[in-house]
Protein backbone atom coordinates (compact mmCIF):
# COMPACT_ATOMS: atom_id res chain seq x y z
CA UNK A 1 0.00 0.00 0.00
CA UNK A 2 0.90 3.68 -0.25
CA UNK A 3 0.75 6.73 2.54
CA UNK A 4 0.33 9.73 0.85
CA UNK A 5 1.93 12.43 2.64
CA UNK A 6 -0.28 15.01 4.77
CA UNK A 7 1.97 17.65 4.40
CA UNK A 8 4.00 19.05 1.66
CA UNK A 9 8.07 18.97 1.41
CA UNK A 10 9.76 20.49 4.16
CA UNK A 11 10.24 24.37 3.24
CA UNK A 12 13.89 25.29 1.99
CA UNK A 13 14.70 27.23 4.74
CA UNK A 14 13.65 24.77 7.59
CA UNK A 15 15.57 21.89 6.77
CA UNK A 16 17.55 20.99 9.96
CA UNK A 17 20.87 20.37 10.13
CA UNK A 18 22.22 19.11 13.14
CA UNK A 19 26.05 21.09 12.95
CA UNK A 20 24.31 24.85 12.02
CA UNK A 21 23.89 26.54 9.15
CA UNK A 22 21.96 26.15 6.19
CA UNK A 23 21.98 24.80 2.37
CA UNK A 24 23.31 26.68 -0.26
CA UNK A 25 19.86 27.80 -2.47
CA UNK A 26 22.64 27.77 -5.43
CA UNK A 27 23.34 23.93 -4.68
CA UNK A 28 22.62 21.67 -8.00
CA UNK A 29 20.62 19.35 -5.84
CA UNK A 30 18.47 22.00 -4.76
CA UNK A 31 18.11 23.80 -7.69
CA UNK A 32 17.45 20.12 -9.41
CA UNK A 33 14.25 19.74 -6.75
CA UNK A 34 13.17 22.69 -7.65
CA UNK A 35 12.39 21.97 -11.93
CA UNK A 36 11.16 18.19 -10.99
CA UNK A 37 7.24 18.23 -10.66
CA UNK A 38 6.84 16.10 -7.78
CA UNK A 39 3.44 16.66 -6.91
CA UNK A 40 2.20 15.03 -10.30
CA UNK A 41 4.87 12.31 -9.37
CA UNK A 42 3.16 11.48 -6.29
CA UNK A 43 -0.06 10.95 -7.81
CA UNK A 44 1.05 8.51 -10.57
CA UNK A 45 2.91 6.76 -8.48
CA UNK A 46 0.13 6.05 -5.81
CA UNK A 47 -1.49 4.43 -8.67
CA UNK A 48 1.19 1.27 -8.78
CA UNK A 49 0.38 0.47 -5.11
CA UNK A 50 -2.60 -2.16 -3.93
CA UNK A 51 -4.90 -0.45 -1.42
CA UNK A 52 -3.23 -3.29 1.27
CA UNK A 53 -0.03 -4.07 2.50
CA UNK A 54 3.19 -2.67 4.27
CA UNK A 55 3.49 0.86 3.71
CA UNK A 56 6.35 1.45 0.69
CA UNK A 57 8.55 4.32 0.42
CA UNK A 58 7.59 7.96 -0.58
CA UNK A 59 7.41 8.77 -4.63
CA UNK A 60 10.26 11.80 -4.27
CA UNK A 61 12.45 9.00 -2.11
CA UNK A 62 12.30 6.75 -4.65
CA UNK A 63 12.64 9.26 -8.15
CA UNK A 64 15.25 11.00 -6.41
CA UNK A 65 17.13 7.97 -5.22
CA UNK A 66 16.91 6.76 -8.91
CA UNK A 67 18.13 10.08 -10.07
CA UNK A 68 21.29 10.31 -7.73
CA UNK A 69 22.72 6.72 -8.78
CA UNK A 70 21.94 7.78 -12.70
CA UNK A 71 23.85 10.94 -12.30
CA UNK A 72 26.06 9.75 -10.08
CA UNK A 73 27.52 6.62 -12.31
CA UNK A 74 27.68 4.47 -8.48
CA UNK A 75 26.28 1.21 -7.37
CA UNK A 76 23.26 0.96 -5.30
CA UNK A 77 25.15 0.23 -2.10
CA UNK A 78 27.56 3.49 -3.10
CA UNK A 79 24.18 5.29 -3.95
CA UNK A 80 23.06 4.65 -0.49
CA UNK A 81 26.02 5.77 1.18
CA UNK A 82 26.15 9.21 -0.52
CA UNK A 83 22.57 9.84 0.40
CA UNK A 84 23.68 9.14 4.13
CA UNK A 85 26.85 11.28 4.11
CA UNK A 86 25.02 14.14 2.13
CA UNK A 87 22.58 16.59 3.37
CA UNK A 88 21.42 18.01 0.11
CA UNK A 89 21.20 14.59 -1.58
CA UNK A 90 18.88 14.19 1.86
CA UNK A 91 17.25 17.28 1.09
CA UNK A 92 16.15 16.40 -2.60
CA UNK A 93 14.60 12.86 -1.15
CA UNK A 94 12.26 15.04 0.78
CA UNK A 95 13.70 14.51 4.46
CA UNK A 96 12.96 16.94 7.00
CA UNK A 97 16.61 16.94 8.23
CA UNK A 98 19.88 15.40 7.96
CA UNK A 99 20.48 12.43 9.55
CA UNK A 100 23.62 9.69 9.64
CA UNK A 101 21.23 6.93 9.19
CA UNK A 102 20.79 5.20 6.09
CA UNK A 103 16.90 6.01 4.82
CA UNK A 104 17.15 2.48 3.23
CA UNK A 105 18.77 -0.63 2.35
CA UNK A 106 20.47 -1.12 -1.23
CA UNK A 107 18.12 -3.72 -2.01
CA UNK A 108 15.45 -1.19 -2.43
CA UNK A 109 16.98 0.14 -5.04
CA UNK A 110 15.71 -3.13 -7.42
CA UNK A 111 12.11 -2.14 -6.07
CA UNK A 112 12.52 1.43 -7.16
CA UNK A 113 13.53 0.28 -10.32
CA UNK A 114 11.02 -2.25 -10.92
CA UNK A 115 7.76 0.29 -9.61
CA UNK A 116 9.33 3.21 -12.06
CA UNK A 117 9.27 1.06 -15.30
CA UNK A 118 10.18 3.05 -18.60
CA UNK A 119 6.58 3.50 -19.56
CA UNK A 120 5.81 5.58 -15.90
CA UNK A 121 9.70 7.46 -16.56
CA UNK A 122 8.64 8.18 -19.87
CA UNK A 123 5.28 9.87 -18.46
CA UNK A 124 7.37 12.01 -16.12
CA UNK A 125 9.97 13.01 -19.08
CA UNK A 126 6.76 13.80 -20.60
CA UNK A 127 5.85 15.85 -18.43
CA UNK A 128 8.67 17.94 -17.89
CA UNK A 129 8.97 18.64 -21.59
CA UNK A 130 5.26 19.26 -21.72
CA UNK A 131 5.92 22.12 -18.68
CA UNK A 132 9.00 23.47 -20.41
CA UNK A 133 7.10 23.65 -23.82
CA UNK A 134 4.49 26.12 -22.55
CA UNK A 135 6.87 28.29 -21.12
CA UNK A 136 9.02 28.64 -24.01
CA UNK A 137 5.44 28.90 -25.84
CA UNK A 138 4.58 31.78 -23.25
CA UNK A 139 7.56 33.81 -23.74
CA UNK A 140 7.71 33.12 -27.86
CA UNK A 141 4.21 34.04 -28.26
CA UNK A 142 3.56 37.52 -29.16
CA UNK A 143 -0.34 38.09 -27.93
CA UNK A 144 -3.08 35.68 -27.30
CA UNK A 145 -5.34 37.21 -29.81
CA UNK A 146 -3.38 36.07 -32.72
CA UNK A 147 -3.40 32.54 -31.27
CA UNK A 148 -7.21 32.38 -30.78
CA UNK A 149 -7.74 33.07 -34.22
CA UNK A 150 -5.77 31.04 -35.49
CA UNK A 151 -7.80 28.29 -33.14
CA UNK A 152 -11.48 29.99 -34.35
CA UNK A 153 -10.49 29.46 -37.80
CA UNK A 154 -9.67 25.76 -37.22
CA UNK A 155 -6.63 26.05 -39.75
CA UNK A 156 -3.68 23.55 -39.34
CA UNK A 157 -0.70 25.51 -37.64
CA UNK A 158 1.94 26.11 -39.56
CA UNK A 159 5.23 23.92 -39.60
CA UNK A 160 8.08 24.74 -36.96
CA UNK A 161 10.70 23.25 -35.05
CA UNK A 162 13.21 20.97 -36.21
CA UNK A 163 13.25 16.75 -35.21
CA UNK A 164 16.44 14.60 -35.90
CA UNK A 165 16.30 11.40 -34.93
CA UNK A 166 18.45 7.83 -34.72
CA UNK A 167 18.98 4.99 -32.79
CA UNK A 168 21.80 2.69 -31.22
CA UNK A 169 22.47 -0.16 -28.71
CA UNK A 170 22.61 0.19 -25.26
CA UNK A 171 25.17 -2.77 -24.46
CA UNK A 172 24.59 -4.67 -21.30
CA UNK A 173 27.10 -5.76 -18.50
CA UNK A 174 27.45 -9.47 -19.63
CA UNK A 175 30.75 -11.19 -20.68
CA UNK A 176 31.06 -11.29 -24.40
CA UNK A 177 29.80 -14.40 -25.50
CA UNK A 178 31.16 -17.56 -27.03
CA UNK A 179 29.45 -20.82 -28.18
CA UNK A 180 31.55 -22.89 -25.93
CA UNK A 181 31.62 -20.62 -22.57
CA UNK A 182 27.73 -20.47 -22.65
CA UNK A 183 27.78 -24.47 -23.24
CA UNK A 184 30.03 -24.27 -20.15
CA UNK A 185 27.94 -22.22 -18.50
CA UNK A 186 24.72 -24.49 -18.95
CA UNK A 187 26.32 -27.22 -18.40
CA UNK A 188 27.11 -26.26 -15.15
CA UNK A 189 23.64 -25.36 -14.44
CA UNK A 190 22.59 -28.75 -15.05
CA UNK A 191 25.56 -30.37 -12.47
CA UNK A 192 24.07 -27.83 -9.60
CA UNK A 193 20.63 -29.01 -10.56
CA UNK A 194 21.69 -32.47 -10.41
CA UNK A 195 23.12 -32.04 -7.05
CA UNK A 196 20.45 -30.58 -5.49
CA UNK A 197 17.60 -33.11 -6.86
CA UNK A 198 19.99 -35.76 -6.00
CA UNK A 199 20.05 -34.89 -2.32
CA UNK A 200 16.30 -34.68 -2.38
CA UNK A 201 16.23 -38.87 -2.99
CA UNK A 202 15.34 -41.01 -0.35
CA UNK A 203 15.77 -43.97 -1.78
CA UNK A 204 19.20 -44.31 -1.18
CA UNK A 205 20.02 -44.70 -5.33
CA UNK A 206 23.43 -43.90 -7.10
CA UNK A 207 24.17 -40.15 -7.98
CA UNK A 208 23.79 -39.85 -11.91
CA UNK A 209 27.08 -39.74 -13.16
CA UNK A 210 28.19 -35.96 -15.17
CA UNK A 211 31.53 -36.68 -16.26
CA UNK A 212 32.11 -32.71 -14.84
CA UNK A 213 35.66 -32.94 -14.72
CA UNK A 214 36.03 -34.53 -18.21
CA UNK A 215 33.82 -31.65 -19.46
CA UNK A 216 35.80 -29.01 -17.83
CA UNK A 217 39.30 -30.37 -18.81
CA UNK A 218 37.62 -30.62 -22.81
CA UNK A 219 36.15 -26.88 -22.47
CA UNK A 220 39.07 -25.12 -20.95
CA UNK A 221 41.34 -27.03 -23.77
CA UNK A 222 39.03 -25.84 -25.88
CA UNK A 223 39.17 -22.27 -24.88
CA UNK A 224 43.10 -21.98 -24.33
CA UNK A 225 43.68 -22.78 -27.80
CA UNK A 226 45.05 -19.51 -29.53
CA UNK A 227 44.41 -21.33 -32.76
CA UNK A 228 41.46 -23.04 -32.96
CA UNK A 229 40.08 -24.66 -36.18
CA UNK A 230 37.10 -25.11 -37.29
CA UNK A 231 37.58 -28.74 -37.29
CA UNK A 232 38.36 -28.56 -33.61
CA UNK A 233 36.07 -26.63 -32.66
CA UNK A 234 33.09 -28.70 -34.06
CA UNK A 235 34.70 -31.68 -32.32
CA UNK A 236 34.85 -30.03 -29.01
CA UNK A 237 31.29 -28.47 -29.44
CA UNK A 238 29.80 -31.91 -29.44
CA UNK A 239 31.42 -33.50 -26.97
CA UNK A 240 30.20 -30.19 -24.90
CA UNK A 241 26.34 -30.61 -26.41
CA UNK A 242 27.12 -34.34 -25.62
CA UNK A 243 27.57 -33.53 -21.84
CA UNK A 244 25.00 -31.05 -21.76
CA UNK A 245 22.27 -33.54 -23.26
CA UNK A 246 23.86 -36.56 -20.79
CA UNK A 247 22.97 -33.84 -17.37
CA UNK A 248 19.47 -32.52 -18.97
CA UNK A 249 18.14 -36.24 -19.09
CA UNK A 250 19.20 -36.87 -16.28
CA UNK A 251 17.86 -33.63 -14.94
CA UNK A 252 14.35 -35.16 -16.06
CA UNK A 253 14.90 -38.40 -14.37
CA UNK A 254 15.17 -36.79 -10.72
CA UNK A 255 12.50 -34.35 -11.47
CA UNK A 256 10.04 -37.05 -12.09
CA UNK A 257 11.30 -38.63 -8.75
CA UNK A 258 11.40 -36.11 -6.64
CA UNK A 259 10.13 -32.71 -8.76
CA UNK A 260 12.10 -29.26 -9.43
CA UNK A 261 10.12 -27.00 -6.51
CA UNK A 262 13.46 -28.05 -4.36
CA UNK A 263 15.41 -26.21 -7.15
CA UNK A 264 16.07 -22.34 -5.81
CA UNK A 265 14.47 -20.20 -8.35
CA UNK A 266 17.10 -19.01 -9.88
CA UNK A 267 18.60 -22.02 -10.35
CA UNK A 268 15.63 -23.46 -11.71
CA UNK A 269 15.64 -20.32 -14.33
CA UNK A 270 19.33 -21.27 -15.34
CA UNK A 271 17.92 -24.94 -15.94
CA UNK A 272 14.76 -23.92 -18.37
CA UNK A 273 17.37 -21.41 -19.99
CA UNK A 274 19.84 -24.05 -20.56
CA UNK A 275 17.58 -26.32 -22.33
CA UNK A 276 16.63 -23.48 -24.82
CA UNK A 277 20.44 -23.25 -24.98
CA UNK A 278 21.21 -26.94 -26.06
CA UNK A 279 18.58 -26.84 -28.76
CA UNK A 280 19.76 -23.42 -30.32
CA UNK A 281 23.78 -25.13 -30.34
CA UNK A 282 22.12 -28.19 -31.55
CA UNK A 283 20.74 -26.84 -34.14
CA UNK A 284 23.36 -24.62 -35.22
CA UNK A 285 25.55 -27.47 -35.00
CA UNK A 286 23.72 -29.97 -37.33
CA UNK A 287 22.90 -27.09 -40.16
CA UNK A 288 26.59 -25.96 -40.11
CA UNK A 289 25.27 -22.07 -39.36
CA UNK A 290 25.78 -19.40 -36.67
CA UNK A 291 22.52 -17.55 -36.55
CA UNK A 292 19.07 -18.87 -35.19
CA UNK A 293 16.03 -16.76 -34.17
CA UNK A 294 15.99 -15.53 -30.52
CA UNK A 295 19.74 -16.48 -29.75
CA UNK A 296 20.69 -16.71 -26.53
CA UNK A 297 24.07 -14.76 -25.58
CA UNK A 298 24.00 -14.89 -21.73
CA UNK A 299 22.33 -17.79 -19.49
CA UNK A 300 21.66 -15.34 -16.48
CA UNK A 301 19.75 -12.53 -19.29
CA UNK A 302 18.35 -14.78 -21.76
CA UNK A 303 16.35 -11.52 -22.74
CA UNK A 304 19.39 -10.09 -24.27
CA UNK A 305 20.29 -10.38 -27.94
CA UNK A 306 23.07 -9.53 -30.53
CA UNK A 307 22.57 -6.32 -32.44
CA UNK A 308 24.28 -6.13 -35.38
CA UNK A 309 25.69 -2.47 -36.15
CA UNK A 310 28.52 -2.77 -38.44
CA UNK A 311 30.60 0.15 -36.11
CA UNK A 312 34.36 0.51 -36.45
CA UNK A 313 34.78 -0.03 -32.91
CA UNK A 314 32.32 -3.44 -32.58
CA UNK A 315 30.64 -5.17 -35.07
CA UNK A 316 28.42 -6.84 -33.14
CA UNK A 317 26.65 -5.03 -29.76
CA UNK A 318 24.87 -7.55 -26.75
CA UNK A 319 21.89 -5.13 -25.47
CA UNK A 320 18.51 -3.58 -26.15
CA UNK A 321 18.11 -0.69 -29.20
CA UNK A 322 16.61 1.82 -28.37
CA UNK A 323 15.04 4.88 -30.50
CA UNK A 324 15.48 8.39 -29.91
CA UNK A 325 14.44 12.15 -31.32
CA UNK A 326 15.97 15.04 -30.07
CA UNK A 327 14.17 18.86 -30.36
CA UNK A 328 14.99 21.58 -28.40
CA UNK A 329 18.13 20.33 -27.50
CA UNK A 330 15.70 17.54 -25.00
CA UNK A 331 15.52 13.51 -25.80
CA UNK A 332 12.38 11.51 -25.94
CA UNK A 333 13.02 7.53 -25.80
CA UNK A 334 10.18 6.23 -28.04
CA UNK A 335 11.30 2.33 -28.76
CA UNK A 336 13.03 0.21 -26.44
CA UNK A 337 13.04 -3.52 -28.15
CA UNK A 338 15.63 -6.66 -27.27
CA UNK A 339 15.59 -7.71 -30.46
CA UNK A 340 16.98 -5.66 -33.77
CA UNK A 341 14.68 -3.85 -36.34
CA UNK A 342 14.68 -1.13 -38.93
CA UNK A 343 14.47 2.40 -37.02
CA UNK A 344 13.42 3.37 -40.07
CA UNK A 345 9.49 2.39 -39.56
CA UNK A 346 9.63 4.58 -36.38
CA UNK A 347 9.81 7.93 -38.26
CA UNK A 348 5.87 8.08 -38.82
CA UNK A 349 5.38 7.31 -34.90
CA UNK A 350 8.56 10.25 -33.26
CA UNK A 351 6.87 12.53 -36.15
CA UNK A 352 2.93 12.42 -34.68
CA UNK A 353 4.62 12.15 -31.10
CA UNK A 354 6.38 15.65 -32.20
CA UNK A 355 3.05 16.69 -32.60
CA UNK A 356 1.16 15.51 -29.61
CA UNK A 357 3.79 17.13 -27.88
CA UNK A 358 4.19 20.93 -29.25
CA UNK A 359 0.96 21.02 -31.28
CA UNK A 360 2.33 21.49 -34.73
CA UNK A 361 4.66 19.43 -37.12
CA UNK A 362 8.27 19.94 -37.38
CA UNK A 363 9.78 22.14 -40.83
CA UNK A 364 12.52 19.96 -41.05
CA UNK A 365 12.87 16.46 -39.99
CA UNK A 366 16.86 15.34 -40.02
CA UNK A 367 17.67 11.55 -40.17
CA UNK A 368 20.57 9.17 -41.50
CA UNK A 369 20.11 7.13 -44.69
CA UNK A 370 18.08 4.88 -43.27
CA UNK A 371 15.52 6.81 -42.63
CA UNK A 372 15.33 8.03 -45.70
CA UNK A 373 12.50 5.24 -47.25
CA UNK A 374 9.86 5.95 -49.79
CA UNK A 375 7.33 5.40 -47.75
CA UNK A 376 8.75 8.03 -45.27
CA UNK A 377 9.40 10.92 -48.04
CA UNK A 378 6.01 10.54 -49.22
CA UNK A 379 4.80 10.97 -45.25
CA UNK A 380 6.91 13.81 -44.73
CA UNK A 381 5.90 14.85 -48.30
CA UNK A 382 2.35 14.91 -47.43
CA UNK A 383 2.45 17.08 -44.44
CA UNK A 384 4.88 19.69 -45.65
CA UNK A 385 8.08 18.12 -43.88
CA UNK A 386 11.45 18.55 -45.37
CA UNK A 387 13.61 15.57 -44.84
CA UNK A 388 16.92 15.75 -44.44
CA UNK A 389 19.62 14.18 -47.16
CA UNK A 390 19.91 14.31 -51.09
CA UNK A 391 16.81 14.41 -52.92
CA UNK A 392 15.63 12.12 -54.92
CA UNK A 393 15.95 11.87 -59.23
CA UNK A 394 19.20 13.59 -60.60
CA UNK A 395 20.63 16.89 -59.55
CA UNK A 396 19.42 20.18 -61.01
CA UNK A 397 20.94 20.80 -64.77
CA UNK A 398 21.32 25.00 -62.84
CA UNK A 399 24.58 25.01 -60.91
CA UNK A 400 23.25 27.82 -58.50
CA UNK A 401 20.53 25.49 -57.64
CA UNK A 402 22.85 22.46 -56.93
CA UNK A 403 25.47 24.40 -55.14
CA UNK A 404 22.02 25.62 -52.86
CA UNK A 405 21.10 21.95 -52.33
CA UNK A 406 24.96 20.82 -51.49
CA UNK A 407 25.14 23.71 -48.88
CA UNK A 408 21.69 22.50 -47.47
CA UNK A 409 22.41 19.00 -47.91
CA UNK A 410 25.63 19.93 -45.41
CA UNK A 411 23.92 21.88 -43.09
CA UNK A 412 20.94 19.70 -42.50
CA UNK A 413 24.00 16.72 -41.61
CA UNK A 414 25.26 19.72 -39.21
CA UNK A 415 22.25 19.77 -37.43
CA UNK A 416 21.81 15.93 -37.19
CA UNK A 417 25.31 15.65 -35.21
CA UNK A 418 23.14 16.61 -32.33
CA UNK A 419 21.67 13.44 -31.50
CA UNK A 420 24.67 11.72 -31.99
CA UNK A 421 25.96 14.17 -29.53
CA UNK A 422 23.43 13.26 -27.22
CA UNK A 423 23.72 9.33 -27.57
CA UNK A 424 27.44 9.84 -26.92
CA UNK A 425 26.22 12.06 -23.95
CA UNK A 426 24.32 9.21 -22.46
CA UNK A 427 27.12 6.65 -22.82
CA UNK A 428 29.71 9.08 -21.41
CA UNK A 429 27.90 10.39 -18.67
CA UNK A 430 24.77 8.70 -18.01
CA UNK A 431 25.70 4.97 -18.12
CA UNK A 432 23.82 3.91 -21.60
CA UNK A 433 27.72 2.31 -22.50
CA UNK A 434 27.18 -0.24 -20.09
CA UNK A 435 23.51 -1.00 -18.38
CA UNK A 436 24.58 -2.91 -15.07
CA UNK A 437 21.06 -4.27 -13.96
CA UNK A 438 20.32 -7.91 -14.71
CA UNK A 439 16.47 -7.59 -15.41
CA UNK A 440 14.20 -6.89 -18.63
CA UNK A 441 12.09 -4.51 -16.47
CA UNK A 442 15.10 -3.23 -14.29
CA UNK A 443 17.39 -2.81 -17.31
CA UNK A 444 14.72 -0.71 -19.69
CA UNK A 445 14.12 1.45 -16.26
CA UNK A 446 17.97 2.63 -16.49
CA UNK A 447 17.53 3.65 -20.07
CA UNK A 448 14.67 5.44 -19.13
CA UNK A 449 16.34 7.11 -16.28
CA UNK A 450 19.30 8.43 -17.84
CA UNK A 451 17.10 10.06 -20.77
CA UNK A 452 14.97 11.76 -18.27
CA UNK A 453 18.56 12.81 -16.44
CA UNK A 454 19.66 14.08 -19.61
CA UNK A 455 16.91 16.48 -19.98
CA UNK A 456 17.13 17.53 -16.29
CA UNK A 457 20.93 18.40 -16.57
CA UNK A 458 19.64 20.36 -19.97
CA UNK A 459 17.21 22.53 -17.80
CA UNK A 460 19.46 22.79 -14.96
CA UNK A 461 22.14 24.28 -17.48
CA UNK A 462 19.97 26.51 -19.13
CA UNK A 463 18.44 27.86 -15.72
CA UNK A 464 22.24 28.48 -14.82
CA UNK A 465 22.63 30.44 -17.52
CA UNK A 466 19.60 32.76 -17.23
CA UNK A 467 20.90 33.13 -13.90
CA UNK A 468 24.23 34.48 -14.68
CA UNK A 469 23.05 36.56 -17.60
CA UNK A 470 20.34 38.10 -15.19
CA UNK A 471 23.44 38.68 -12.66
CA UNK A 472 25.72 40.34 -15.36
CA UNK A 473 23.33 42.77 -16.44
CA UNK A 474 22.43 43.36 -12.79
CA UNK A 475 26.05 44.42 -12.63
CA UNK A 476 26.64 46.13 -15.73
CA UNK A 477 23.40 48.26 -14.93
CA UNK A 478 24.51 49.28 -11.83
CA UNK A 479 27.88 50.58 -13.18
CA UNK A 480 26.82 52.15 -16.28
CA UNK A 481 23.48 53.10 -15.59
CA UNK A 482 23.12 55.69 -18.90
CA UNK A 483 23.90 52.17 -20.84
CA UNK A 484 20.72 50.23 -20.16
CA UNK A 485 18.04 52.53 -20.76
CA UNK A 486 16.21 49.56 -21.84
CA UNK A 487 16.41 46.28 -20.42
CA UNK A 488 16.43 43.34 -23.03
CA UNK A 489 15.65 39.86 -21.84
CA UNK A 490 17.30 36.68 -23.51
CA UNK A 491 15.13 35.09 -26.75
Amino acid sequence: MYRRPDRRQQEFESFYLPFGGSLDPNNRWVRLATIIPWEWIEERYAKLFASTGAPGKRARMAVGALIIKQRLGVSDEETVEQIRENPYLQYLLGLSGFSTEAPFEASTMVHFRRRLSAEVLGEINEVILAAERDEHSKESEPSGEESDSEDDEGEEPENRGQLLCDASCVPQDIRHPTDMGLLNDAREATEAAIDVLHAERTDGSRKPRTYRHNARRDYLRCAKNKKLTRKTFRKERKKQLQYLRRNLSHVQQLADEVGLSHLPRSLYRKLLVAGEVERQQRQMHETGTHRTDGRIVSLSQPHVRPIVRGKARTAVEFGAKISLSVADGFTRVHRISWEAYNEGGDLPSQIESYRDLYGYYPQSVHVDRIYRTRENRRYCSGRGIRISGRPLGRPPANAEIRKATERQIREDERKRVEVEGKLGEGKRCYGLDRVPAKLKATSESTIAMAVLVMNLQKLLRDSFALLLYLLTFALKRRHHPQDNRQALMPA
